[in-house]
């Protein structure tokens, strides 16, 4: 079962209100890059802020959307 891509995005945006997400398909449908810019990650290391994304994308994991996930983040600025 692929993933849908915006509803990653939006399930991303809905967690970290004010980020800048782009979630691409690397292959497959559930294999995923998350580029995200959100002012959240500010101080936070890069590991924390990895979990702040994977948590958001959490029920996909749960049900198999979800294979793996690449994750870039920054803080915007």
């Amino acid at each position: 079962m692929a993933a849908n891509l915006n509803e990653i995005r939006e399930m991303i945006e809905m967690a970290l209100p004010g980020a800048e997400v782009e979630v691409l398909d690397e292959g497959g449908g559930d294999h995923l890059r998350a580029i995200v810019s959100a002012p959240q990650f500010s101080g936070l290391s890069r590991i924390d802020q990895h979990r702040m994304v994977r948590a958001a994308c959490s029920p996909r994991f749960d049900d198999g959307s979800i294979h793996a996930l690449s994750i870039a983040t920054s803080v915007p600025g």
